[in-house]
Parts: structure tokens; C-alpha cells; sequence
């Protein structure tokens, strides 16, 4: 684009490149306010990283530090998803349309495998389960988002036939939307896995990890509620293809402070207090037979042995017999006699004495 001098919008200098306006213009205000909100929002990304850092030492619960590196990989994401936020605000042009592409998919990828990762691991926290190793999250996040990385290498380079990086400008506004939307079908799909998956962490003995899930289910809910307003805006064709940019940029701006305010922050709130025996099974539980009736407990607590004592002093009652079966012991009074007595005569003990030794 050319340069223009008498053109310049107020606010702009005359000198600034035409592509540049939005920045500074005026009277198009949407870009100055997402300038503002995406500056904001990546400074603050930047305190979050810097405060996961410090807090490492701090952190009691293992199982929370072996997270860190998760969500210091997510924050990089949303710090990318905010610095991406200027490509739409430039205009589109042979520089900023493989920068779109490319990385609007990518970005998301790795954010949404994060968070994928992280369900994952609060599913088996939740149930009393062995939860994941460091290596095995940082694997399953990175691993979910290379697909999306290698899905995006393929489009640009048979979309641009290698060498024609301006195709993306020269394409219709409807066509070039439907491209953009069909690029990010598997990041959808890791939307809806990862959105059913914290639905599964409310699902556990372990009540303690339901909180993090909880921030997952509401991360996802609205970046979905997000993601479904800006596509149906983007092919509908009522704004106009002059809103796409605006469009776009927006919904970047509103899912990096989603991704912030309801899963960062209350995750940094949670992530120094100190470690909940209750979160965890106990260790001998594994120890302990299942399948047998205990005969201690609540049940024999409620009768003492001066109850037990009293009740078997007094006939008729049915005194509680702690370790015996569904049958209850009764206390049985003696049979009377009732025959008649009849004379006898005891035998003499010199019956048989005869008056002489034995042997003599």
C-alpha cells in the first residue's frame, strides 16, 4: 500500500503507513480500545508467569508443582493469543496473512491441550487415583497441539503454492472466512474433548480437586459461548466482510481474559495453601478387606457395657450381644420342679464290713 499524506485519519501522523491507521485512528476507536485491553492483557500474562516462578518453592501439594510447568506453558499461549491480537488490528496484507493463519489455530491448540492435560489429571485425583507424571502432561499437551501445527504448515503451503504469500488478500471475503473456520475444525474438537472432560472431574470421592475442575468447566463454557458468536458473526454475511477484522481481534482479546480471569487467577489463589489430607486416600486403604461387615464402629458405640450389664440383670430383656450374628441372645430363667418328693433311706456306710482285714 502506498503511503498517503493527505489521507492520514486524525490522530495518525501523515507519515504512517496506511496499513498502521487502525492503531491510532480515532475515528475507528475499536482498534484503540483493544490496544489498551491486549497491552494490558499481555503485561499481566507476563506477572502470572513471572509469579509461577517465584511460587515454585511455595507450593506443598506435589501434585500441584508438578503443574506448573502446564500452566506456564498455557500462559505462553494467552501471552501469544494477546501479541496476536496486532495482526488483526493491521490490516491484512501479504506479512500479516500467514501470521493469521497460522498461528490464530496454533495458538488456541496449545491453550486447549493444557487444559485438556490438566482434566486429565483431575480425573484420576478426583477418584483416589495415582495422578499423572510431569513428563506425561507436558507430553500430552504438547503432543495434542502439534497436530493443529501440522494441519496449518499444510494449508498455507498448498494455499500459497509455496511461494504466493499474498493469496490470503487476494481471496474473496466469504471464501477467505470459510478457509479460516474450516483450519480450526480440530481445535473445536479439542474445545468439546477437553469441555466434556472437566465435566468428569465433578464425579469423585475426593471433593478438594472439584474446584479446579470447576474452573476448567467455566473456562471452556464461555470460550465456547465466544468461539460460537465470532464464527456465526464471521459467515453470516450481515455485518460485512469491513467488520471481519473486528471481528476476530475482538474474540481474541475477550478469550485471552477468559483464559485469565477464570482459570489463572483462581488457579494462582488455590496453588499455595497448604495440602489437604482429604484430597487423598489413605494410605493403607488398599490394605483393608472390602467386602466385610465391620463390627466396630458407630453401631456398638451407642450401647455401653452398663447397658449391656443392666439389660442382662433384668428378666425379659433383650440385652445387645456386639459380635454375634442377626440373632439376638435372650436370657432364659431356670425350669421349676414341680414332681412330688418320695421317701429314701440312705445306704449304711458298714454294709459291707466285715469285721476283719483283708489277706488275714
Amino acid at each position: 500500500m502506498a503511503t498517503t499524506t493527505s489521507s492520514a485519519p486524525r490522530g495518525c501522523r501523515s507519515s504512517l503507513d496506511y496499513r498502521y491507521h487502525r492503531l491510532c485512528d480515532l475515528s475507528e476507536a475499536w482498534g484503540i480500545v483493544l490496544e489498551t485491553l491486549t497491552g494490558v492483557g499481555a503485561v499481566t500474562s507476563v506477572a502470572f508467569m513471572l509469579a509461577l516462578v517465584v511460587l515454585i518453592s511455595k507450593v506443598q501439594d506435589s501434585n500441584k508443582r508438578k503443574l506448573l510447568p502446564v500452566q506456564f506453558l498455557f500462559l505462553l499461549g494467552v501471552l501469544g493469543i494477546f501479541g496476536l491480537t496486532f495482526a488483526f488490528i493491521i490490516r491484512l496484507d501479504s506479512s500479516t496473512g500467514p501470521t493469521r493463519f497460522f498461528l490464530f489455530g496454533v495458538l488456541f491448540a496449545l491453550c486447549f491441550s493444557c487444559l485438556l492435560a490438566h482434566a486429565c489429571n483431575l480425573t484420576k485425583l478426583v477418584r483416589g487415583r495415582q495422578a499423572l507424571s510431569l513428563l506425561m502432561m507436558l507430553g500430552l499437551a504438547v503432543g495434542l497441539s502439534l497436530v493443529q501445527d501440522i494441519i496449518a504448515i499444510e494449508y498455507l503451503v498448498l494455499t500459497m503454492n509455496r511461494t504466493n504469500v499474498a493469496i490470503f488478500s487476494e481471496l474473496s471475503a466469504p471464501r477467505r472466512n470459510e478457509d479460516f473456520v474450516m483450519l480450526l475444525i480440530y481445535v473445536l474438537f479439542l474445545m468439546v474433548l477437553t469441555f466434556l472432560t472437566s465435566c468428569l472431574t465433578f464425579f469423585g470421592s475426593f471433593t478438594g480437586w472439584k474446584r479446579h475442575g470447576t474452573h476448567i468447566f467455566f473456562t471452556m463454557l464461555l470460550s465456547i459461548a465466544c468461539w460460537v458468536a465470532w464464527i456465526t458473526l464471521l459467515l453470516i454475511p450481515t455485518p460485512g466482510p469491513q467488520w471481519d477484522d473486528t471481528i476476530l481481534s475482538t474474540a481474541l482479546v475477550a478469550n485471552g481474559w477468559i483464559f485469565l480471569l477464570f482459570y489463572i487467577v483462581p488457579e494462582l489463589r488455590l496453588l499455595t495453601e497448604q495440602q489437604n489430607p482429604m484430597d487423598y486416600p489413605v494410605e493403607d486403604a488398599l490394605c483393608k478387606p472390602q467386602l466385610m461387615k465391620q463390627s466396630y464402629g458407630v453401631e456398638n458405640r451407642a450401647y455401653t457395657q452398663e447397658e449391656i450389664a443392666r439389660g442382662q440383670e433384668e428378666p425379659g430383656d433383650t440385652p445387645y450381644a456386639p459380635y454375634s450374628t442377626h440373632f439376638q441372645l435372650q436370657n432364659r430363667t431356670p425350669p421349676k420342679d414341680f414332681s412330688i418328693p418320695r421317701a429314701h433311706y440312705d445306704v449304711s456306710p458298714y454294709n459291707d464290713y466285715k469285721g476283719r482285714k483283708d489277706g488275714s
